[in-house]
Order: C-alpha cells, then sequence, then structure tokens
C-alpha cells in the first residue's frame, strides 16, 4: 500500500482545522532510502520506529494514513478502530483537510465565528462593510457631522468588541461604552446603543447612537409593530413600541428619577441622561449629539422629548444638546407632538435634521392618515437615486402604500440595481457593493423600498451629497431662529406694535416701520 504523502508539516487553518501541504517522499512502497535493507524509509530527517510508524516533526504516518498528534501518539489501523485519546485520522493524500479535535469530529466540521469578536459582523453590518470614515470629509466641514452620525449609527448594528476597535483604531476618538438597556415590557434588555466621545475638537463633542432593528431580532420588530398611542400630557400622542424601548416604566408612567437593582440593567432613558450629566458637568464647552438608523433614529428624535415632558428641570441637557440626525427613521407621533417639539428643539437651538434616502419604505410608516394619525416633523433632507439632496417639509410620497408610486418605485428599483454595479467604476473603489446587498437589490424590484433602507444609501448620501443642501439646512435654522426671537420681542417688549410691522435684517437688527 502506497501513500503519497507529500508533506513534512501541516498549516493551520482556524483553531481546529489544519491543511497538508506537500510532502518530500514516498510511504510504505518507496525506495529504500537508507540503502541498509531494513525497508525504513527517511522522511526529513525522521526514521521509522520499528513499529511502522514513520514520525516527522508534527505527522506520524502508518500504512497510507495520516493522523495529527495532539500531544500524544493516535492513529487508526485498517479495520477502522480508534487508539489514543483523540484525533481525527484520515487518508494522507496531498491537499487533504484534517481536523484536531476532542472528542473525535467528522472531517469538514463547520467553525462558527465568535459572536463577540472584533471582527464579526451582523446581517446589517454585512450589507456595507465599510470601516473608515471619508478622508475627504474632515472637522469643520458642514457636512462632517451628518457624515460622522450615519457611521456612527451603522457601527451601533455590532457588538462591544467590534465598536470599540472601530471608534479607537479607526476613527481615532474615544470609545466610552455601549450597553443593553432593560425594557420593562419586554422583561428584558433589547435596546442598544453606544457613546464616543471626539476630543480632536475645540468644543468636545460626545455622540450617543442608537442600535436600529437588527433583521433576525424578534423584540425590536415586536417594538416596531407596538403601534399603539401613548399620551404625553400636554406633549401629544407617541408610539407606545417606541416609548417602551426608551425605558417608559409600568402603568404607562414616566417619573423623573427611577432606581434598580444591582444586577439588572438600567432603562436606556435614565441611564443615558445620568451618564450625560457626568460628561456634560465636567466639561462647561462639550456638547452632545443624537443619531439613529431606522428605530434608533426614533429613540433619538424621543430622548429629548422626554427631557422636555420632564420641564424646566432638565432644560439645560437640551441646552447642549448639539443636533439629533436620524436616519430612515419612522414617524413617533401626531401632529400635536410635532408642533411642540418644533417649539422646543427652536427654543433651545437644537438642529433635528431627518435624513430620508429615495423610496426607503420605512420613514413613510406608520401610516399618515385619517386612521393611524403619524406626523412627521422637522426638517427633512431628502436625498433621490443619484444622491442628490433637498431640503423638504415631508419626503415625496408621504405613505409607502400608494399606488400612484407603485411604477415609479419598480422603475427606480431597477436603476438602483444597475447603479450598484457600475458605481465602484464611477465613485470610486470604496462604493463596490457586496453580494449579500446586491441579493437585496433583486428583492427590491420585488418589494420596492426594502434595499432602500440599508445604511450603504445613506452612508453614500451623506458623502456624495453636496454641501449646498447643509447651507440651506443653516439658513432654515438661521430664520427659525429670528422668527423665534421676532415672536419673544413682539409679545413681551413691543406689544402694542403689529406683528406685521416687525422684521429683522442682517444680523437680526431690529426695523420698526
Amino acid at each position: 500500500m502506497v501513500a503519497h504523502i507529500r508533506s513534512s508539516k501541516a498549516t493551520e487553518l482556524s483553531r481546529n482545522t489544519w491543511f497538508l501541504p506537500p510532502l518530500a517522499a514516498l510511504v510504505d512502497g518507496g525506495p529504500d532510502e537508507l540503502g541498509d535493507g531494513s525497508g525504513r524509509r527517511q522522511m526529513n530527517g525522521s526514521v521509522d520506529d520499528g513499529e511502522g510508524w514513520i514520525d516527522f516533526g508534527d505527522f506520524s504516518v502508518k500504512m497510507g494514513w495520516m493522523e495529527c498528534l495532539c500531544g500524544g501518539r493516535y492513529f487508526r489501523d485498517w479495520n477502522g478502530r480508534f487508539n489514543g485519546e483523540g484525533g481525527r485520522i484520515i487518508r494522507g493524500r496531498t491537499g487533504d483537510v484534517i481536523t484536531q479535535q476532542r472528542p473525535l469530529a467528522k472531517i469538514g466540521k463547520v467553525v462558527m465565528q465568535d459572536k463577540n469578536s472584533a471582527t464579526f459582523l451582523s446581517f446589517i453590518g454585512n450589507l456595507d462593510k465599510r470601516v473608515e470614515l471619508d478622508k475627504n470629509i474632515k472637522h469643520g466641514d458642514i457636512r462632517y457631522y451628518g457624515a460622522l452620525s450615519m457611521m456612527a449609527s451603522k457601527a451601533s448594528y455590532e457588538n462591544k468588541a467590534y465598536i470599540e476597535t472601530t471608534v479607537n483604531d479607526h476613527w481615532k476618538m474615544e470609545f466610552l461604552d455601549s450597553y443593553d438597556f432593560w425594557n420593562e415590557y419586554q422583561k428584558k434588555a433589547t435596546t442598544q446603543a453606544f457613546i464616543l466621545r471626539e476630543k480632536n475638537v475645540d468644543s468636545e463633542m460626545i455622540i450617543v447612537a442608537f442600535r436600529g432593528t437588527e433583521s433576525f431580532d424578534a423584540d425590536a420588530w415586536c417594538t416596531d409593530f407596538d403601534i399603539s398611542w401613548y399620551e404625553l400630557r400636554d406633549i401629544g400622542k407617541v408610539h407606545s413600541g417606541f416609548t417602551k424601548a426608551l425605558g417608559m416604566q409600568n402603568k404607562a408612567d414616566w417619573p423623573e428619577d427611577i432606581s434598580w437593582a444591582d444586577d439588572q440593567p438600567a432603562p436606556a432613558y435614565y441611564a443615558i441622561r445620568k451618564l450625560l450629566i457626568g460628561l456634560l458637568q465636567g466639561n462647561d464647552r462639550a456638547r452632545f449629539i443624537l443619531t439613529g438608523h431606522s428605530l434608533g433614529g426614533a429613540l433619538a428624535i424621543l430622548f429629548p422629548a422626554v427631557l422636555a415632558y420632564h420641564r424646566e428641570k432638565w432644560d439645560w441637557l437640551l441646552e447642549r444638546l448639539e443636533g439629533v440626525y436620524t436616519f430612515g427613521q419612522p414617524r413617533v407621533g401626531d401632529e400635536q407632538f410635532g408642533e411642540f417639539m418644533k417649539k422646543k428643539l427652536e427654543k433651545h437651538k437644537v438642529k433635528y435634521y431627518r435624513f430620508v434616502y429615495g423610496y426607503d419604505m420605512v420613514p413613510r410608516l406608520p401610516y399618515d392618515g385619517s386612521t393611524l394619525m403619524f406626523k412627521h416633523f422637522g426638517t427633512c433632507v431628502y436625498f433621490n437615486s443619484f444622491y442628490e439632496g433637498k431640503v423638504v417639509g415631508e419626503q415625496p410620497n408621504k405613505n409607502y402604500f400608494s399606488p400612484s408610486s407603485f411604477i415609479p418605485k419598480i422603475i427606480n428599483a431597477a436603476w438602483e440595481l444597475i447603479r450598484s454595479l457600475i458605481i465602484p467604476y464611477t465613485k470610486g473603489p470604496e462604493y463596490k457593493e457586496g453580494f449579500l446587498l446586491l441579493v437585496l437589490r433583486l428583492i427590491g424590484l420585488v418589494i420596492a423600498g426594502v434595499p432602500a433602507h440599508s445604511p450603504q444609501d445613506y452612508v453614500n448620501a451623506t458623502r456624495l451629497g453636496s454641501s449646498n443642501v447643509y447651507v440651506s439646512l443653516d439658513d432654515q435654522s438661521h430664520q427659525q431662529t429670528i422668527n423665534l426671537e421676532r415672536k419673544t420681542i413682539a409679545g413681551a417688549t413691543f406689544s402694542c406694535i403689529p406683528s406685521t410691522q416687525l422684521a429683522f435684517q442682517g444680523d437680526q437688527k431690529l426695523v420698526v416701520g
């Protein structure tokens, strides 16, 4: 029996899998290399031990069988019996793969990646594997915080080790921590967020990124589909599922302060508020940003709503809130809630940018109509499939289930599929789309609006979109501030003058006509 083995050492591919590179000689039937008539065969300096074994480092060969030694001698005879304490033995042919395993394992064992490792990616992460920030958008660029917020929102879907590596090593910022927060209604920790700090700026910036709906997370889907109303007194009605995920207590209550057991994770709102207080009180110049994609965006805009619900006590936190950046965010409340939030955000000069890409279905849900009465509010930054942006009050085709938009959505989905194949040649290799996203694009030909919700298009929009969009945003924010100050002055100081006779020109100079 001749075993055409051509290797002296195995190459480790993973913890339990080995590959056999070429050996230097034949075994059992090869030439008598020692020339002494003993029939022993020399292989890379090792000699048959007289028992039919040829030893050469990590491996021994007997009668055409190969063995991986695991701290001892293990072999199988021709009758198929196993001897020794472990180790899987296979025929030793060039290119064979063997496994080192206790207890004995079959050849071809699937090695599962550790979900807590820094290289593990979620389903969402596999749709867009980009890690680096855009080197063309630096601090001081008007697009900077929009692009950074989207990358943070995308990273929030991953495990702690991945986020920490990304923030510290790739972004050169400070990862503070990631958290699993308690949902009192689901009786488990199902709300996730992480916090980073950017210190390489004049005024320290803290970013809180809420995780969105993971594709195969049943608890998150239960949160999304719980569309019953919860009413905040004097504020309006809000989406019950989102409110519970943020930390609403049993009996539909939002007490100002609560306590929780040491062995139980804290609810998101109360824990994040406590963390921000500690971080901001230590630096008078520090500010913070709230951001999130999908469900994460809903939680990001509801956080300041609950701060406002607790009245003046937490107004100083709202004063330190630089902005709220949401991407593919669903509707969170009714019209009264929207009006209240617009006034509150204007009062504290908080920027609220709601990014919507193309026919993304999520921002068009829950339904805006006479039955459900959900309404968007704030500034909508809308990007089409060419990543051309504009500032609008409401995205085109405000409801997903619109018969008039069915054919345009399918045509657009076909274009997005074509674009995915050519974009690395037109915009650069960093925009290349992977196989998984291409499959999702194909699904979009049947269910339009699904692939448009992926992070890939939102990252592209924040990078490829014109800075003119952000100039328009600043102009609009500036005008809102002027309008608010005009109302304040007209009401408090010039109450005898009709509001139509008040105007601001230049840098808010008061002109009385």
